[in-house]
């Protein structure tokens, strides 16, 4: 017994829609999109769901790292002059005198404590620091806590990073990242098409009901959330496991790699910074002298003051303020003499790796702070309420099987080879710098083909009128 097809599909026919144009070139494309979109949205949105709600968290851990932490960042009051920095470290180092100084910095506004940065702490990750908070103006020590990342992010705000990249798994754990940006920005793009190619009709919310009322939420946000999701989806492949590998060895092939200050005395700039000291912060011409020697050089706070890695190196003094306008500017300073080096200012990085160093602090809500983080928070919600919109949208399609009713196979076959041909050419491109994009399309192509072969070997009496209606 055969029943109708449903009409709340976003493909039914409309009664009161008018009669279409001469259908352009790229037609034959939607329902291939349709089905891409589909599929991809019905089995990656797990991953995006849980890639959502942690970084949710993460732009509002900014706010509440500083609501939690405000006795150790934040000095009880404000005095009249600064004490020099070594005052403050030798304080910090009496407290402290497990581990050795891994770097400085200084009281970046009158209100803030100086960090001293331990490495080599027992009891602490060796990829992490132990952040020791001093009073500016009495050099008391506040208190310590883990600190991880140039961005200092301490326990509440390391913890949620951590979630959010890898769900503290580890390096197996990143690939559920990678696998979520990776096809975040395909599932925007390909929403965003299908999106422009409705009738107009057929995008109102508004005296709607049903499948089309779903939709059309569904398309509403997209359309205006797809721009930042795929800007999260290409910022945040740039620093994943495999696709950023790709991205670095392109960046560096192009010679636009980050350049960092050398950290000896003389020399031109090189690929690799300085090393974290092995020794004490304060020897030879002193911490003081050396600030001030940066000081002259125009580096203003926040800085961050590494001590030298070895006897034949020098102290890096850089900038480490990562909100707009952005300062990353850096200099070696010799010990023994307290002269200036070499100097690297972010105004002389090549264009990919200023692009680079902005969009991934867009990413993670440093650049334009609290309004950059409002504007992730709400970008997460909008992705949350599109995959349950989305998933609702599968239930209502009808009950062609036990959880709604799929997007019929085939379409690809109407797409004519000139239009086909190419886009299987960029997509292998893409595939191949994403692997975590191309290997499990591949694998859906592979899948889908046998399937389809197999259903055709058992009904090959199925009638021209039974193909797909995508």
């Amino acid at each position: 017994m055969s029943t109708a097809p449903s009409t709340t599909t976003d493909e039914a026919p409309q009664p009161a829609a008018p009669a279409p144009s001469s259908p352009s070139r790229w037609t034959p494309l939607r329902p291939l999109i349709l089905r891409l979109h589909f599929y991809a949205g019905v089995f990656v949105a797990p991953f995006l769901f849980v890639a959502a709600v942690t970084g949710f968290l993460y732009a509002g851990a900014f706010q509440a790292e500083k609501i939690v932490y405000a006795d150790e960042m934040t000095v009880s009051a404000v005095g009249d002059a600064k004490l020099p920095i070594s005052e403050q470290v030798a304080a910090a180092r009496e407290a402290h005198p497990e581990g050795t100084v891994s770097a400085v910095r200084p009281s970046p506004e009158d209100d803030a404590t100086t960090r001293v940065l331990l490495s080599g702490v027992q009891g602490v990750d060796p990829d992490h620091s132990l952040a020791v908070f001093v009073d500016p103006y009495t050099a008391k020590v506040r208190g310590a806590l883990e600190q991880y990342g140039s961005t200092g992010a301490l326990p509440l705000r390391t913890w949620i990073d951590e979630y959010h990249r890898d769900l503290h798994l580890g390096e197996n754990g990143r690939l559920y990242s990678e696998f979520a940006a990776s096809w975040l920005g395909v599932i925007a793009a390909g929403g965003l098409v299908l999106w422009l190619s409705r009738r107009r009709a057929l995008r109102k919310v508004r005296g709607t009901s049903g499948r089309r009322r779903t939709l059309g939420l569904h398309g509403t946000v997209g359309v205006w959330a797809a721009a930042g999701f795929i800007f999260l989806s290409a910022t945040g492949l740039t620093w994943s496991t495999y696709a950023g590998a790709n991205i670095d060895e392109l960046r560096t092939s192009l010679g636009h790699s980050t350049p960092s200050v050398t950290a000896t005395a003389g020399g031109e700039h090189s690929g690799h910074g300085a090393s974290a000291s092995a020794g004490d912060a304060d020897h030879g011409v002193g911490l003081d002298k050396i600030l001030a020697a940066a000081r002259a050089e125009g580096l203003g706070d926040p800085v961050e003051i590494v001590p030298p890695a070895d006897a034949s190196s020098a102290y890096v003094v850089k900038q480490v303020q990562r909100s707009w306008p952005t300062k990353q500017d850096s200099v070696a300073i010799d010990p023994t003499t307290g002269e200036v080096t070499d100097v690297l200012r972010f105004a002389d990085y090549p264009v990919l790796a200023k692009l680079t160093r902005w969009g991934i602090d867009l990413h993670t809500g440093v650049l334009f702070g609290l309004v950059n983080q409002i504007a992730l928070m709400l970008l997460a919600l909008s992705l949350i309420l599109l995959i349950v919109l989305g998933y609702r949208m599968w239930w209502q399609r009808g009950r062609g099987s036990s959880f709604g009713r799929p997007i019929p196979r085939g379409a690809w076959q109407r797409v004519p080879p000139q239009i086909l041909l190419p886009c299987v050419a960029a997509i292998a491109v893409l595939g191949y710098f994403v692997p975590l994009l191309g290997i499990p399309l591949a694998a859906f192509i592979a899948v889908d083909v046998v399937l389809g072969e197999i259903a055709h070997r058992r009904k090959p009496s199925t009638p021209a009128s039974g193909a797909d209606v995508t």
